[in-house]
């Protein structure tokens, strides 16, 4: 247990440090706290602390200086095309990250003409996390300031800016949109698991807000407490805000997950492998660009409690939306909170299934252990196994289940009470024929109709016990649901792409 208790600690330490690192060295690239030229610096506000470069392709960039317009002709920046900025987070060694290229390559390659330009604040970011912090301000007026240049020189909208920021990059981009006077907003911001310390519970001007663009989106994916301590940010900071797996922590993210990777790769990749659910927001985004056939939805929800347990499913009034690049840009007057489950590896996708079972005229209160089998037109689901809670009289149940697969149209149900309590059963049966020399009446379910709604198509299947097979179900029992003859186009919802 005491090493279980070291490893978190470990943890902690690194979950909000960059991970594995392209090039440079910390000597190189990171002023030392107690650096006269970082004060004054930041003080000059048109003096950069952050140097740009546009991303030209694989390890390619061309350096640019706001001051020396020549740089952008000369590197090739085409005001007809859009803008996207990439901004880093944290580091502890000052060395750029591998990922912030790979999104670049990713943006350039798959979208096209398009400028990717890539803020690189190493200098401060290697800074004690407060003092990093503290920067994000200074570094959010950089940003600002190429704007305007760009805005005066060559006419570039705002509007056709995207702000990329990931952890303490998110709000580096949000004071970037809050310094830009006048009555155009930059476009777009997104903000990669926006960093949580010193920013957690502060009001709008002190952190991302979707006051700061036309248009702001936000993925969490890590906002899991250690010790008082949230690596990122679990409040609202967006016209949108996802939540994928409740934004708590990520599949294939688990420690036991990460003391498998230090056993193979030994503790020097634990850096890498510890901050696994605080950049999985970075790779869900470039996944859905990689994989545009595979788009992840989010639904809203109050919070992760009731989306789990099936509450919350629907499209309608905007209450669904597309995670990652290709986000439908609704701006709504209050922020919106999806949720939604991933899987551990790219394509992340799942495909999710609402589930409503109707139990009739229960007598006896019992807690059976349920198996489902669902069978649709491309595929089965496989053994899908639940434990409905206390069920008396007449009761619904609902629940979620996240797929890999598309089962397509849905035609039959199975469904199976698992003699799970078998020894339990047998002992009450064997006590009541001592006593009373009678064995009690088998327990069993009465189901009614089965609802299972689709929340990529919004299409709902109604499933009714087979009429020559009634509707009770004992222990060991399977029982086939074919889908109600009832059921007419008016109990479908309208798909919503």
């Amino acid at each position: 247990m005491s090493v279980v208790k070291i490893v978190c600690c470990l943890l902690l330490m690194c979950h909000l440090s960059e991970g594995k690192r392209s090039k440079g060295n910390r000597a190189e690239n990171c002023i030392t706290e107690s650096s006269d030229s970082e004060a004054l610096r930041v003080k000059e506000p048109y003096v950069s602390s952050s140097d740009f470069s546009l991303f030209l392709g694989d390890d390619d960039t061309c350096t640019l200086d706001p001051l020396q317009l020549h740089t952008l002709t000369s590197c090739g920046f085409n005001s007809s095309n859009p803008l996207i900025i990439i901004t880093h987070g944290w580091s502890v060694d000052g060395i750029m990250e591998n990922w912030v290229n790979m999104l670049a390559q990713v943006l350039k390659t798959h979208l096209g003409d398009i400028n990717v330009i890539i803020t690189d604040w190493m200098s401060l970011a290697c800074q004690h996390y407060p003092k990093a912090a503290q920067s994000t301000r200074t570094i959010g007026k950089d940003i600002a300031h190429l704007l305007q240049v760009l805005q005066q020189e060559y006419q570039y909208p705002l509007r056709k800016a995207h702000l990329i920021g990931y952890s303490l990059g998110a709000h580096i981009s949000g004071f970037a949109g809050s310094y830009l006077e006048g009555p155009e907003k930059i476009g777009r911001i997104t903000g990669l698991d926006p960093a949580g310390p010193f920013f957690e519970g502060m009001s709008p001007t002190d952190r991302l807000s979707p006051d700061d663009a036309e248009f702001v989106d936000a993925i969490h994916t890590f906002t899991r407490e250690r010790m008082g301590l949230s690596v990122g940010i679990k409040q609202d900071v967006a016209h949108y805000d996802f939540y994928p797996n409740g934004g708590h922590f990520q599949p294939g993210c688990e420690l036991t997950h990460i003391l498998k990777q230090i056993a193979h790769h030994g503790v020097l990749d634990l850096q890498q492998t510890v901050k696994c659910a605080h950049e999985r927001a970075v790779r869900l985004f470039m996944d859905s660009i990689l994989n545009k056939d595979k788009q992840s939805k989010g639904y809203r929800c109050s919070n992760s409690e009731a989306f789990d347990k099936g509450l919350c499913l629907d499209c309608r009034k905007n209450r669904c939306n597309t995670l990652g690049y290709y986000i439908k840009k609704v701006r709504t007057g209050t922020p919106k909170r999806l949720f939604l489950k991933t899987g551990g590896q790219m394509p992340y996708k799942l495909y999710h299934y609402q589930f409503r079972i109707q139990f009739i005229n229960q007598m006896a209160d019992i807690e059976p252990s349920l198996t489902i089998f669902l069978t649709g037109t491309k595929d089965e689901s496989g053994e899908l196994t639940f434990t409905p809670e206390s069920i008396a009289g007449n009761t619904s149940f609902s629940f979620l289940v996240a797929l890999e697969r598309d089962l397509g149209e849905l035609m039959m149900l199975r469904m199976r009470w698992e003699r799970s309590d078998m020894l339990k059963t047998t002992w009450s049966d064997m006590l009541n024929i001592i006593l009373w020399g009678v064995q009690e009446e088998k327990p069993w379910l009465s189901v009614g109709r089965i609802s299972v709604k689709s929340g990529e198509t919004q299409e709902r299947t109604f499933f009714c016990a087979m009429a020559n097979d009634g509707q009770h179900i004992e222990k060991s029992q399977d029982k086939d649901f074919v889908r109600c003859q009832e059921q007419t186009p008016k109990l479908h919802r309208r798909k919503h792409n």
